[in-house]
């Protein structure tokens, strides 16, 4: 992974660092790979992350053909 630091500065640098880095997923590895998960513990885990993926694709799909009203925008200030 790589990241160019424009006009030294470093600030900008690590925060587009720590971005991509998430969008990997590479916190979440290092979280589950600090301690050791029970093989059930891991079995429950992913079955619940496939519950959560489903779920959202019905979600999504229900959204698109209009049945459910879609989430409203966020109006962030800058």
């Amino acid at each position: 992974m790589q990241v160019l630091v424009r006009d030294n500065n470093v600030d900008q640098a690590l925060r587009v660092l720590k971005k991509k880095m998430q969008r990997e997923g590479l916190f979440r590895e290092m979280k589950a790979r600090s301690a050791y998960e029970k093989p059930s513990e891991k079995r429950t885990r992913e079955k619940a992350e496939a519950v959560r993926r489903q779920r959202k694709l019905a979600r999504k799909k229900l959204q698109r053909e209009g049945l459910l009203p879609a989430p409203k925008k966020v109006v962030r200030p800058r």
